[in-house]
């Protein structure tokens, strides 16, 4: 078996033994993402009246501004005070007979969000949810448009990428990432069937390529032929094949992005070419796979030294991306915490759940014997990780927000926030966060002509939140956060996105989390499960009704 095959094979390991679907003709696709009920809009013309702007470029915020959407258009924004001082309200745009105006005096709007490493489960698959579900979590996050980097169909992948961007479904606006070799017409054993199989995925309407390794002149084709057909491509180096290419290597074979960190240290040993693995290591099994992975760039060039330097500037001059998927592996270094999350009583799908319980043999379950040395051992991983990441993105590299929901506790959507907290505790200013969160990300997918800022002419997505998130990125949880209310002496909770606006169309992010509350109680019941738990706080009232946009 050639070495690309097996890496291709190895993605059913790594999407935890799902139940393989076959290619259906288009009227036939599998567990169907039911027609989009929720939303409002779009219009002819709606003016948000009041918020202040965190535009996505980095800037500081500025405001008020009254911002004219046309259709699903950002027509015109209008500065209109200064914050500290009474609405110049002779500068405020006129609204005309048949208008629309929302009220976000007080509230901040941010760019819609873009999530680089999506998957999209179904009923299908090892995870069992409704992929409905998923999408619900993820746009009441925020998370507007993004990568799905690894689907179990093609051709399902495909359809519902069309839904999405039509929307005819509630779903951020997805661009396809096909696993290379996935449910092509014949084996890719060499250089000229990857270059067939590259030109089959650009006709069936892909984006872009999701790799796992291959062999170095297998990958090196596919990697040529997908630049020559306008396809993005990112990397998983998994360790079956970083020792061919690692992400240097890959890199200057014109791979745009990598995920996660594989093949970042092995581009930097300077004492050995091959990661030291015990004797008995084993990768399919991710017990060995994960304890040893933690371990990995403590073997690497340190931090600001020669090699280290070397490997940074030139991928630099290459323009690559990366996106590090920090919150994938943040169970790691602190498993009783995150699994211990609060929102996973109201939030997390019973067979989610399931999935998650020690596994030898679920994706990402690996943790049925994991110490506190091990935890050491990531936690030193991490400060290492997020140095060069760090250093990568002060020299101007540019780096995006993924997330890679639905494994070891990282629940779709919460785990994009906790993405974002990891990218501050690496070192981002919280202006550099959401610049991450959504130009960088819109840049990586060739969207920034569309998408990823707040400017005239892009497309009207946004979020708005009632708190500002440069202070406390909590606010943009499903859940808020809690605070001391210092006059009534009782805690209350804040925040949590409030609308969500995809495409000029206005969606009700806490009706969206009600849906999936609502969602895992029904499970729940199904399985002969009690109800979730009472919250922590008893003033926090999750079906609490939050009142609706105001319109003339």
């Amino acid at each position: 078996m050639s070495r690309n095959r097996l890496s291709t094979l190895l993605f059913a390991l790594l999407a935890a033994c799902a139940v393989a679907v076959p290619l259906a003709a288009q009227d036939e696709i599998p567990y169907p993402v039911p027609d989009r009920t929720d939303g409002e809009g779009p219009w002819d013309r709606v003016i948000l009246r009041g918020p202040i702007v965190i535009d996505g470029t980095g800037a500081p915020p500025y405001g008020p501004v009254d911002i004219i959407v046309e259709g699903n258009v950002i027509h015109s924004i209008t500065n209109v005070g200064t914050g500290v001082s009474p609405i110049h309200e002779e500068d405020r745009p006129v609204a005309q007979p048949g208008d629309h105006e929302i009220d976000l005096h007080g509230h901040y709007i941010l760019p819609g969000f873009l999530d680089m490493h999506l998957h999209q489960h179904n009923e299908g698959d090892g995870q069992g949810v409704p992929t409905e579900y998923i999408h619900k979590l993820w746009m009441a996050h925020g998370i507007a448009s993004g990568a799905d980097v690894g689907n179990f169909n093609t051709r399902w992948l495909i359809h519902h990428k069309r839904r999405s961007w039509n929307n005819e479904i509630t779903s951020p606006r997805i661009q396809a990432f096909v696993v290379f070799g996935r449910d092509g017409e014949e084996p890719v054993t060499n250089p000229d069937a990857a270059r067939r199989w590259v030109q089959w995925v650009k006709e069936q309407g892909a984006d872009g390529i999701k790799f796992f390794g291959a062999q170095p002149r297998i990958f090196r084709a596919a990697l040529d032929e997908a630049a020559k057909q306008g396809l993005r491509s990112t990397t998983h180096h998994a360790q079956l094949d970083v020792v061919g290419m690692n992400a240097l290597d890959t890199a200057r074979a014109g791979l745009t992005s990598m995920t996660h960190w594989y093949g970042l240290p092995e581009a930097m040993f300077v004492d050995k070419q091959i990661q030291h693995y015990p004797f008995d290591y084993n990768y399919n099994n991710e017990y060995h796979r994960f304890t040893q992975a933690g371990r990995l760039w403590a073997q690497a060039a340190p931090p600001f030294s020669e090699k280290w330097n070397e490997v940074m500037n030139e991928l630099l001059e290459l323009d690559f991306t990366i996106h590090p998927t920090w919150v994938a592996y943040i169970g790691t270094r602190d498993l009783m915490r995150q699994q211990r999350n609060e929102w996973h009583s109201v939030y997390t799908h019973p067979n989610l759940w399931e999935f998650y319980r020690p596994s030898a043999v679920n994706h990402a379950s690996y943790f049925f014997d994991w110490t506190t040395q091990v935890e050491l051992n990531w936690k030193e991983n991490y400060k290492l990780w997020m140095a060069f990441v760090n250093e990568f993105k002060n020299r101007g590299g540019r780096v995006a927000v993924g997330s890679d929901s639905g494994y070891t506790f990282n629940l779709y959507g919460f785990g994009f926030v906790q993405e974002m907290e990891l990218f501050q505790e690496a070192g981002f200013h919280p202006l550099e966060v959401i610049k991450a969160a959504t130009l960088n990300g819109a840049e990586l997918l060739g969207l920034d002509d569309r998408l990823g800022s707040i400017e005239e002419e892009k497309i009207a997505d946004f979020v708005v939140v009632d708190e500002n998130p440069l202070h406390n990125l909590k606010v943009l949880y499903g859940t808020g956060t809690i605070r001391l209310n210092h006059a009534t002496g009782r805690t209350e909770r804040i925040g949590s996105i409030k609308y969500l606006m995809k495409d000029g169309i206005l969606y009700d992010t806490r009706k969206l989390l009600s849906d999936v509350r609502e969602t895992v109680r029904a499970a729940r019941a199904e399985k002969g499960l009690p109800p979730p738990p009472m919250p922590l706080f008893l003033e926090d009232d999750p079906d609490h009704e939050y009142p609706k946009p105001t319109k003339r």
